[in-house]
């Protein structure tokens, strides 16, 4: 059983139709259809008479309404407890994909220090997809990513705020030789190698887009290793396997020392945002401070 099945359930009563429910909880009508499905389930029960239209719940659909709203009604104020009780503590929780948390929250915080010195700021690192889930169940004050000219869907909408705190960009980069030469370098006559990104990862999904395409139209290329961690990636570059796209604030010190080189045309970098997202509902009133702050500092 997940909240947002009984979420979704109400809001299915509430407007009526799959494909404005879908649109009120900002996911796309298959994946909020397949949802309804995985409560009925779990349940065991039709909630929903498939063979009506419009809308038509089930008598056990209808039992189940008051209990949904029961429910989550119940769950969110025992957040909000939860919540107050921990505000004592002075905490902020952030949800951070895993390249940030390396290579910008650090010093992003040490750039907060009078804001942030006399509290426990809490770090989950975790891969986009369940960063953002986590962060949409109300598991932290804060998600901070990385975001492109694709919004994410999950994460628009008016029950979300944003604040772009900052900027990076995705470069191609190899080791030196010897000789301070670049390892790797656009030739005809042999492929280049890569160290990629799986495609259904969000760098992965930039790079495939917006780099491999115009690339494979002009030299042969070659994949000799795939990780979904870019940090992955930074250590087998550093190891002479190939190039790879990496955010650049992750290897400011392997640039200064020339220990890596980022490679010019034909290939080329790609602009991220670092977008910091809170829910309206259930802040704590450090957290609210904190936003507040980040606001300001940001306008």
């Amino acid at each position: 059983m997940e909240l947002k099945w009984l979420e979704d359930f109400v809001a299915l009563a509430e407007n009526g139709s799959f494909s404005k429910a879908a649109e009120a909880r900002y996911v796309t009508q298959p994946a909020f259809s397949r949802r309804i499905r995985a409560l009925e389930n779990w349940l065991g029960v039709n909630l929903i008479d498939r063979n009506i239209y419009p809308t038509t719940f089930t008598e056990a659909g209808d039992s189940f309404l008051a209990f949904a709203r029961h429910m989550v009604t119940e769950i969110y104020g025992i957040r909000e407890t939860l919540l107050s009780t921990a505000d004592h503590a002075g905490s902020i929780v952030i949800r951070s994909q895993h390249s940030l948390t390396v290579s910008f929250l650090p010093y992003w915080l040490q750039n907060l220090e009078p804001l942030v010195r006399d509290k426990l700021v809490k770090v989950h690192a975790d891969d986009l997809h369940n960063a953002v889930e986590s962060f949409l169940a109300g598991t932290s004050n804060f998600l901070l990513c990385y975001s492109s000219a694709d919004a994410i869907e999950e994460l628009t909408g008016d029950h979300i705020e944003s604040i772009q705190v900052g900027t990076d960009l995705l470069v191609p980069v190899t080791a030196l030789g010897r000789n301070g030469e670049p390892l790797y370098q656009p030739r005809d006559e042999h492929p280049l190698k890569l160290l990629s990104y799986p495609q259904k990862s969000f760098l992965g999904q930039l790079v495939h887009r917006e780099c491999i395409p115009k690339l494979e139209r002009q030299i042969p290329i070659q994949y000799v290793y795939e990780n979904a961690l870019a940090e992955g990636l930074k250590a087998l570059a550093l190891r002479g396997y190939g190039v790879a796209w990496l955010p650049q604030n992750l290897i400011v010190d392997e640039l200064a020392a020339k220990q890596l080189c980022i490679l010019e045309k034909p290939l080329h970098a790609v602009t991220m945002n670092i977008q910091l997202y809170r829910l309206h509902q259930c802040q704590s009133e450090t957290a609210t401070v904190f936003w507040n702050y980040l606001r300001e500092l940001y306008r």
